[in-house]
């Protein structure tokens, strides 16, 4: 999975970036010239997979990871800015919006306002949406006044319905799209049909707000929101694992940002994970609720799904209550599951193969 980190100058954005990757980034010039993104693979912390590792000591204990890409910051009336290119092939934004007060740090707009930062900043999206489409339509206007193709002329129609729904303001990822015209207009990646996580940067003196955040906030469809104090986790990130256990606890909190962006990342994309354990490695896997156990186990490797048999299952729940695999057998929790079985967030798997 690959998610974008996106935000106006100036927001905390490369702060973020470095606290999830454990990296020391340097925040680049804002609308410049394009700049290279910042690249880092995150581990997904995993309690469950901590505890099978705990009981199988394997050689290896393998997490399930998050690619994350973060941008230099976008400046409000460049659509087009260069800068947006590498977020195009990711699954998912992540826009970083300013909430925090620092008069040594000016905001881009002049003043602080977290509902106008996000609002413009869906605005650059939709207005780098528009040129893209106004393009291709250009491209498609010219062939089909030299020949008549059913398909460019029904891509065509559902290029100007987007463009209108653009210019209404509203990001495609709320506009109804048949299956067709996604397979019309799937090699186009555009930047406000992706699912976006708002993250709400704020300061110290704001700490009120992770602990009674507003239940009340309207998310329109494809979107969640999460807040982060970007300063605070910056320290937690220097923190060994059990003085954080101890820091978070001190501020009401019993996870980090970091972590609570993972999982809000996995719940907007429908994603979750299975599990496969042995002395030489346990390991989480990364798949699209609704997956089936065949779908899963060509996850793990192409083979597993063309010889598939049968999916040994039980779930990591049974497993922390009942101890061992064979305790689980003689409860009966420990069952064979067909290819079309749909994997569950939290099993545990061994798949049976005539490979």
């Amino acid at each position: 999975m690959k998610a974008g980190i996106i935000g106006l100058p100036s927001v905390g954005k490369t702060t973020i970036f470095n606290v999830l990757t454990h990296g020391k980034a340097a925040a680049g010039p804002a609308g410049g010239r394009k700049l290279e993104p910042n690249v880092g693979i995150v581990k997904v912390p995993d309690a469950r997979l901590n505890f099978l590792s705990s009981k199988f000591n394997p050689e290896k204990t393998t997490y399930a990871t998050v690619e994350f890409v973060d941008v230099q910051g976008l400046v409000r009336g460049k659509g087009q800015d260069l800068a947006l290119a590498p977020v195009r092939t990711v699954d998912a934004l992540v826009h970083v919006v300013r909430v925090f007060h620092d008069e040594s740090v000016p905001h881009s707009e002049g003043t602080v306002d977290p509902e106008r930062d996000k609002r413009n900043l869906d605005y650059e999206l939709m207005l780098a949406d528009i040129a893209s489409i106004e393009k291709r339509m250009e491209r498609l206007e010219k062939d089909l006044k030299k020949i008549k193709n059913v398909a460019l002329e029904k891509e065509l129609a559902y290029l100007q319905c987007a463009k209108e729904w653009l210019e209404s303001e509203k990001p495609l990822r709320e506009m109804e799209v048949s299956d067709e015209e996604k397979k019309l207009v799937k090699g186009f990646a555009f930047l406000s049909e992706k699912p976006m996580i708002y993250v709400e940067n704020i300061g110290e003196d704001q700490l009120d707000r992770l602990r009674h955040p507003d239940a009340q906030a309207l998310l329109r469809a494809g979107t969640e929101q999460t807040i982060i104090c970007g300063k605070l986790e910056a320290e937690m990130a220097e923190l060994p694992s059990e003085e954080l256990k101890s820091f978070l606890s001190d501020y009401g909190l019993t996870e980090s940002g970091a972590e609570r962006l993972i999982r809000t990342t996995y719940r907007l994309l429908g994603l979750i994970s299975f599990f496969t354990v042995g002395e030489e490695e346990c390991r989480a896997w990364t798949i699209m609720r609704g997956t089936n156990a065949q779908q899963a186990a060509g996850v793990i490797h192409t083979d597993l799904a063309d010889h598939f048999i049968r999916a040994e299952v039980c779930h990591n729940d049974d497993f922390v209550k009942y101890g061992t695999m064979q305790a689980l057998k003689e409860k009966g929790l420990l069952r064979l599951e067909g290819k079309e079985y749909h994997v569950k967030d939290g099993d545990i798997i061994t798949v049976r193969h005539s490979g």
